[in-house]
């Protein structure tokens, strides 16, 4: 308790560290109020979909917004449209040759690319906005006539996500993590009250099981959160050796310093990405009623196996594709050479870049399992009986980005101590970003 009180006191110190931490509240505080502000026009106690009401995928969705979407709230469409667009964006990197040079114009082409993923961002919230207008909210609920109630909504619900995604650029450049990411982890936080209430009442009612089914429920979520930190900061270290120099009477290089990879070097945002396209699918059919079929609903399910298979893959794909955006070997191979370092048995140069590659590759592929059967669990883990609200909590893409988003702002709030020759927040343990060993300037793979 001591050291907790004095770690309280040391963050208090830091002018920088404070005024981060304090506006990262404050943003996302403002989001959870918008989430709580109905559309106008709506009347909240005639809606159609409610907390305990819509399907499975419904339920996940109003997770991710933070409850807004059952609420019918400004921030119903939450920042998804806005992923939907990176992925795009990003795909679109990789296929067309003039984003291909935006890419390598430095920072004016990331600049040109994040103007690009706004404008889309735009386009994707007006069909979505539309779609959930016509879908989720009834006639009995709207106390304006269309059209004015549809257009006046899809107005109001554009300007909410475009606000979201402010407030994440906001939180990323003003405050502590990743903006988006930290707005996500908000909304999940937000439900697991409801969802712990929701298994204690089942499992305490006269068929639930009673206490000893809930006790091993927890126990069973507790080794998973285990596991699923292992897998976040799993990391194979490549040694890397420098040369010795002697400059005047010093001796520069000759230490053993390491290349820290991580296994899930992609962090989260192949979950997001996948769980964004897996929306899709959901979208279609209900803005389009028409168009139907066996596998459209399948995938409409989350407890499907046609749906986890495709969830599955997908997080793999995206996994490598994301590894291959953020790592570069042969950048890596180019600075070593540089600098005058080598791999030991491994000659510099393209030897290196393809010897990087080959253990990036070969990381990176169980890492990319690990992450989609975790991702999967809360299935399996309402196929045992869990409750729906309390299973999206069991594992998954809930899961994943608590774990991934806590560690990565708690290393950050920990760069901070330690820069300034503070104790960090823990003298023990093992979070990435405080290694006893040396590792290669500008190769540390944070989780995202």
């Amino acid at each position: 308790m001591k050291k907790l009180i004095t770690t309280l006191t040391n963050i208090w110190k830091i002018e920088e560290l404070r005024n981060r931490i304090l506006n990262t509240i404050l943003f996302l505080l403002i989001y959870r109020i918008g989430c709580h502000v109905v559309l106008p026009g709506v009347n909240p106690d005639a809606l159609v979909v409610n907390r305990e009401g819509g399907n499975d995928i419904m339920n996940l969705i109003n997770m991710f917004a933070g409850g807004s979407f059952s609420r019918a709230a400004i921030f119903a469409l939450g920042v998804m449209p806005y992923i939907s667009a990176s992925i795009v964006v990003q795909l679109l990197g990789i296929a067309v040759p003039a984003f291909q040079k935006m890419q390598k114009e430095g920072e004016s082409g990331r600049k040109k690319m994040t103007q690009i993923t706004r404008y889309l961002t735009v386009a994707i919230t007006l069909v979505q906005s539309v779609a959930y207008v016509k879908t989720q909210i009834g006639p009995e609920a709207k106390t304006i006539a269309d059209p004015m109630f549809s257009i006046l909504s899809a107005i109001v619900l554009t300007a909410g996500t475009l606000f979201v995604m402010w407030l994440g650029e906001k939180i990323t450049d003003k405050g502590i993590g990743n903006g988006i990411s930290l707005i996500i982890m908000a909304g999940i936080i937000a439900q697991l009250p409801a969802g712990i209430t929701a298994e204690w009442g089942s499992r305490m009612s006269p068929s639930g099981g009673g206490p000893i089914p809930l006790l091993l429920e927890f126990v069973a979520l507790f080794f998973v959160v285990i596991f699923t930190i292992l897998v976040v900061q799993g990391v194979r270290k490549i040694p890397v050796q420098y040369a010795k120099k002697i400059v005047g009477n010093k001796q520069i290089g000759g230490v053993r310093q390491y290349i820290p990879l991580k296994v899930n070097a992609a962090g989260v945002m192949p979950i997001i990405f996948a769980q964004a396209i897996m929306f899709l699918p959901m979208s279609l059919t209900q803005f389009f009623p028409n168009v139907q079929s066996d596998f459209l609903t399948s995938l409409s399910n989350y407890t499907s196996v046609t749906y986890n298979v495709v969830f599955a893959l997908l997080i793999i794909a995206f996994t490598f594709f994301y590894t291959a955006i953020m790592v570069n070997p042969q950048q890596m191979s180019e600075d070593m050479k540089k600098n005058g370092g080598f791999i030991p048995g491994v000659k510099p140069g393209y030897e290196t870049n393809l010897f990087i590659d080959n253990v990036i590759s070969h990381i990176t592929f169980p890492g990319a399992v690990f992450v989609a059967v975790i991702a999967i669990l809360p299935a399996i883990a309402t196929l045992f009986g869990v409750n729906n609200q309390f299973a999206h909590f069991y594992g998954g893409t809930s899961l994943l980005i608590l774990v991934g988003v806590v560690l990565d702002t708690i290393q950050q709030i920990e760069s901070h101590l330690l820069m300034r020759h503070y104790d960090g927040l823990m003298k023990t343990g093992r979070v990435k970003g405080r290694s006893s060993a040396t590792t290669v300037e500008g190769y540390d793979q944070s989780a995202i």
